[in-house]
């Protein structure tokens, strides 16, 4: 698609996101921004992630090292509810309520008081997960590459529920720092740390395979150890030591990618990378991915001739008092995403 366009110049206001001219109708890949965290319970902030990443993302140079004609295909932010986004806002205080009860222990003393709230906050996020799953669905049916940029984990749950909807059988690349194979965490059934125990639901999902964790529970040990067949994970300390003893990162790809079946979605929490890189992201944990080798598995599942049907970036979080690196970084993730999953 030719733009009268210089790509070489700075962004100019008001312009799309990474300063690109084009239009919905123009643009071949599409990403949705979804403004929700109502269930993280440590640092918030994701919620205003989608904005940083667009703000940041005026001042990503065009020409991508792997991908130089990226920005011809054309990328598109769409644009979230307000009166979603209002929802959010209405549900943020009851959600924060359920948290300090259950830390405070006044939700042991009175159940009662709270299952209710439990109750209106998962009705919000059905609300929002129905607008997702259609709107998914809309730009699907007009042939474009869709991505999710939120907002927590517990977002794309709405494009998982779409792909079941049609009947897509695929696989799951997930970086993360968390497995996220919780059984409704704190009391949210569409928790952040639930999206995959959630997503492993649907029995089109044939293969979940995870990178860069380092942060879980027993129960979720438990689930991996269960499904050996359904679940692989490349543990953050297994690959380091992998490598420490003289394995090449290259290997250890090599056994992410054919764990993969041909269709593949590609969940990205900015976590799943160190956290000098995301310093500000909900749950921080140390070691993870280098930027480069995150890189790299994304551009070797490409390069292995995999279908990319959909993607998401998630928990990247601005400074509560400004500053731009996690959105900076975000959106160089993001731009890469595009990359890969461009047609």
């Amino acid at each position: 698609m030719e733009y009268n366009f210089d790509p070489n110049a700075a962004a100019v206001a008001n312009s799309g996101i990474y300063g690109l001219p084009c239009t919905a109708e123009e643009a071949q890949i599409i990403i949705i921004p979804v403004e929700w965290e109502l269930t993280t319970s440590y640092n918030r902030g994701t919620v205003d992630g989608p904005e940083a990443v667009r703000e940041a993302s005026l001042q990503v140079d065009l020409c991508h090292h792997d991908y130089p004609d990226l920005w011809e295909k054309g990328i598109w932010l769409d644009e979230f509810p307000s009166e979603l986004r209002e929802l959010h806002e209405e549900m943020e205080p009851i959600s924060q309520k359920l948290i300090d009860a259950l830390y405070d222990g006044s939700y042991d003393e009175n159940p009662e008081v709270f299952e209710p709230l439990y109750s209106e906050i998962e009705e919000a996020t059905e609300k929002k997960n129905a607008w997702l799953r259609d709107r998914i669905a809309y730009w699907k049916a007009q042939g474009k590459v869709v991505g999710i940029l939120g907002g927590d984990h517990s977002c794309p749950l709405a494009y998982h529920q779409y792909l079941n909807n049609i009947g897509e059988e695929y696989g799951i690349l997930h970086a993360d720092a968390h497995c996220d194979l919780r059984e409704a965490f704190e009391g949210f059934k569409y928790s952040h740390a639930s999206i995959f125990y959630d997503t492993l639901k649907f029995n089109n999902v044939t293969k979940l395979v995870q990178v860069g964790i380092r942060d879980y529970c027993h129960q979720e040990k438990a689930l991996v150890e269960s499904q050996p067949e359904r679940i692989k994970v490349f543990f953050d300390r297994d690959c380091r030591r992998r490598m420490f003893e003289g394995a090449t990162w290259k290997s250890i790809v090599d056994e992410m990618v054919a764990a993969l079946p041909e269709k593949v979605y590609l969940s990205i929490d900015i976590d799943a990378l160190d956290p000098k890189l995301c310093p500000n992201t909900g749950t921080p944990v140390p070691g993870g991915l280098e930027y480069e080798e995150l890189m790299y598995i994304l551009n070797r599942i490409r390069e292995a001739g995999k279908e990319i049907i959909g993607f998401d970036l998630c928990e990247v979080s601005p400074a509560p008092k400004g500053g731009d690196w996690d959105g900076n970084v975000g959106a160089r993730v993001l731009f890469h995403l595009c990359g890969v999953a461009a047609k």
